[in-house]
């Protein structure tokens, strides 16, 4: 156990108002995020010790709290002081240029019961890790997917800790070698277990509606806005698997993938198999994006 905790990194987190090593960090084993899986989180991607979207990622965290009955325990200024103390720029807990901080509030400590007690100090935790980009070579070429049952909850909406949904998704694409697993619920596409999926055909980018069933990435709205800046016709529909497979191009979204083009799906070639136009068009406007901080 020692050796366990020597390996953990010595960067500062945020604990219940403490910074404190995240080594040295403890919750108690009756906390309900523990027992229950009952919390959200949220993660803001950092550049040069400058938060990207990070109201809309708060906006989300608020929204996703009210869906589990849990009042926000803090203002957007404090959420925004433990985000410069860990990752601005100079703070001594950044780890890299990029970076992303992981916040994470549970409904608290209490004994076993699944009813949810009153009045529980909710806990509050976050930290700061690494975001490693994705590498050129891989950007070039673009990756492989697999498809799978969405197997998830009805409210895939809420940025809840209890993922392990999400992480049997994901397994699934890893032992198939694949970077991602892309989901369907009957014959309409969801998500995939840790990105956004988005489909384009005739040179117009869409992806399924904002609704319980699909955690609405900060990217939904970024990628509006980018879509919108680059001329790109945009919609949110019902997107049934015929569409998908038959797409000029498939993209996933996510804080750390940013934009990020599909080139084959179960095995077979999307489009003419290569990163194609839009991709580029994209991946060049989120970079601007990013320089500007919008």
């Amino acid at each position: 156990m020692h050796q366990i905790a020597n390996a953990l990194p010595d960067t500062l987190c945020y604990l219940d108002g403490e910074y404190t090593p995240l080594r040295d960090a403890k919750v108690s084993v009756l906390d309900r995020g523990f027992i229950f899986g009952d919390g959200v989180y949220e993660v803001v991607p950092v550049y040069d010790g400058r938060p990207f979207c990070f109201d809309e990622h708060m906006a989300r965290l608020g929204r996703s709290l009210a869906e589990l009955r849990i009042d926000n325990p803090l203002t957007l200024a404090q959420w925004r002081e433990i985000t410069t103390q860990l990752a601005g720029p100079g703070a001594k807990s950044a780890v890299a240029a990029r970076q992303a901080v992981y916040y994470q509030v549970t409904r608290g400590v209490a004994m076993r019961d699944h009813a949810m007690p009153k009045g529980l100090v909710p806990t509050v935790f976050a930290m700061v890790n690494p975001m490693n980009p994705v590498p050129d070579a891989v950007r070039a070429e673009g990756v492989a997917c697999v498809t799978a049952a969405d197997f998830r909850w009805q409210k895939a909406h809420v940025k809840a800790t209890s993922l392990l949904g999400a992480v049997l998704a994901r397994q699934i694409s890893v032992d198939a070698g694949a970077a991602e697993t892309v989901m369907f619920r009957g014959e309409f596409l969801s998500e995939a277990s840790s990105s956004n999926v988005w489909v384009v055909r005739d040179k117009r980018v869409s992806g399924p509606p904002k609704d319980e069933l699909v955690l609405a990435g900060i990217r939904y709205g970024l990628l509006e806005r980018l879509c919108a800046d680059s001329g790109i016709p945009f919609d949110l529909h019902r997107v049934t698997r015929d569409e998908v497979f038959g797409a000029d191009e498939l993209l996933l979204s996510s804080a750390t993938k940013e934009v990020l083009p599909v080139v084959t799906l179960d095995g077979q070639p999307i489009g003419n198999g290569r990163p194609g136009p839009i991709y580029q068009q994209l991946y060049t406007a989120y970079q601007d994006a990013k320089q500007r901080n919008r």
